[in-house]
């Protein structure tokens, strides 16, 4: 698809052409002693800092130094709708309608509130289904649903697996167990891209398979969001869950995202956690009557949104608004691609590249294996100055985000890693 070539001058030609070159110099690289920026491989685990992001934040502290309680209806960015400003934006970045996403709580958190909803266990349907090598916060949420609700926290967990000797899963695997075990399956969660090895799943795929079935459906979207086009609305699943702080920059520990189909819009018997926030905005401050549901995953709120994290996402989400997820999408397949070009130079007997090779089964991230390698080899790689990330018990992932890495990045990456390996 690409005519990739092997040169340090190739790669600064392609970010000469590249037209988001221009949005890498509005985030903060990190440096290293000397001041000279590092390559920086681990936005799959923590995104970069946008340039804006200090002064989104500081807008809110001088609203609030200056206004107190009054900044709720007088600041800037006044505070009482502040999490509406995120809507439409974020709606974008993860394929959805406005009225299907809201920003709350932290990632874990809306998983636990979306199984409250739609985790609906009965006698003879209460299994769980998720991947076998599922983030463990995800194993360990499912498992205590299950124990919450009175059932075996490993009987009710079904694993889809990869075959033996394969590291990434089938769907006929998965079409094998619905159709042996559906019967006895009450809710599918699957990462929507796997934080080991990087395969992107068919959304739309698996949901039809599960509803099919009789099962709902969910997915943890927190590899997905910002990094590939989810298209969640058109997926039909029946919620999504996902954190702002790695490929959405929002910085460490920041709320999260969550999707309610409109399906379930306006379906007050659904079983929910609700709060103030929850209640019909019209009415909200009245206090003292009975609860009124806001339609949409609004209407799965809790509590007033922390408006410093909100600032800080608001900074990030006004990039993806200005850079759009498509093209983001298009430089991520071309600059991905030509990492994995670079990476089988090094000869399929030293790489072994267990992402997806088919750019529509993944996002940016590659996960590398070195063989007869161990933790030591990235280290070593750490000391020349890349910031990449190792998974036990043999994978260095790496992400280059296309917001702020370059082809020059990838094509130096591998020259360090190159050097090392002729140690």
């Amino acid at each position: 698809m690409y005519n990739y070539k092997l040169s340090l001058e190739y790669a600064q030609q392609q970010d000469q052409e590249d037209p988001l070159n221009s949005y890498r110099s509005q985030f903060h690289l990190p440096k290293d002693n000397l001041g000279n920026p590092l390559i920086y491989m681990t936005g799959n685990s923590l995104g970069l800092q946008p340039k804006t992001t200090k002064t989104a934040v500081n807008q809110e502290l001088e609203d609030w130094a200056n206004l107190g309680v009054e900044g709720h209806f007088e600041a800037k960015n006044p505070w009482l709708p502040y999490h509406e400003f995120l809507t439409e934006s974020m709606a974008h970045v993860v394929g959805a309608k406005p009225i299907e996403v809201i920003v709350m709580n932290t990632l874990t958190a809306n998983l636990h509130f979306m199984m409250v909803s739609f985790y609906q266990p009965t006698k003879e349907r209460y299994k769980i289904l998720i991947e076998s090598d599922a983030f463990p916060s995800d194993k360990y949420a499912v498992e205590s649903q299950l124990r919450h609700h009175g059932y075996d926290d490993k009987d009710g967990v079904v694993l889809w697996k990869p075959r033996p000797g394969e590291d990434l899963l089938r769907y006929e695997d998965l079409e094998t167990i619905l159709e042996e075990q559906g019967d006895q399956i009450a809710l599918i969660m699957i990462g929507g891209i796997n934080y080991y090895t990087g395969q992107f799943f068919d959304l739309k795929r698996i949901t039809n398979l599960g509803h099919k079935s009789g099962c709902k459906v969910g997915f943890d979207c927190a590899h997905g969001a910002g990094n590939v086009a989810l298209n969640l609305h058109d997926s039909g699943a029946d919620f999504a869950v996902w954190c702002t702080y790695k490929y959405l920059n929002a910085g460490p520990g920041s709320l999260a995202g969550c999707f309610v189909h409109e399906r379930h819009a306006n379906n007050k018997a659904l079983n929910r956690f609700t709060g103030w926030w929850s209640h019909n905005k019209k009415t909200r401050f009245n206090m003292r009557g009975e609860f009124d549901q806001l339609p949409g995953a609004e209407g799965w709120q809790l509590s007033n949104p922390p408006i410093l994290s909100m600032a800080a996402i608001k900074a990030s989400l006004d990039i993806f608004s200005k850079v759009g997820i498509e093209n983001l999408v298009n430089k991520s397949k071309k600059l991905t691609a030509y990492f994995e070009y670079l990476l089988k130079q090094l000869g399929d007997d030293t790489i072994s590249i267990i992402t997806p090779s088919n750019p529509d089964e993944r996002g940016c991230q590659l996960s590398i294996q070195v063989k007869n390698a161990d933790k030591v080899l990235h280290d070593k790689l750490t000391k020349t100055g890349v910031i990449s990330d190792w998974r036990e018990p043999d994978v260095i992932r790496c992400a280059p985000v296309p917001l702020y890495n370059s082809f020059e990045d990838v094509y130096r990456l591998v020259e360090k890693l190159k050097g090392i390996l002729n140690e």
